[in-house]
């Protein structure tokens, strides 16, 4: 028997919301990337020092959003991928809420004001 036909016939949603969740974490690299041309941060540097950069607060809140986001990836792969197996909605489900509340942190974080990363909208 071949492994896939083990798999629920809805695990493709889970499989889609983590193709999805992948492009969100593509566009947010992207968003760093246009924060570095911005506020002039050039790599190697990871974090810009407040000493160094007039604007170094509001680039380190676009970049920690995005590095936040990549901590907590392989966790939600994983949760995702195994509820998948026993419940492919509920998990797909669950996965885009949970890409829908990281844009809104991620977006909210972006503002310069870490504090707005808990707010919707």
């Amino acid at each position: 028997m071949d492994p896939i036909e083990l798999l629920p016939r809805e695990y493709g949603y889970v499989i889609l919301v983590l193709v999805l969740y992948s492009f969100l974490n593509m566009w947010m690299a992207f968003q760093v990337g246009k924060a570095r041309k911005k506020y002039k941060v050039f790599y190697p540097t990871l974090y810009a020092l407040e000493s160094e950069n007039k604007d170094a607060k509001l680039f380190n809140c676009v970049q920690r959003g995005h590095q936040n986001s990549l901590e907590m990836m392989p966790m939600f792969f994983a949760l995702l991928l195994l509820g998948g197996l026993r419940h492919p909605l509920v998990s797909a489900g669950l996965g885009l809420l949970y890409m829908v509340g990281r844009y809104f942190y991620f977006t909210g974080y972006a503002t310069g004001d870490p504090n707005n990363r808990l707010k919707l909208g």
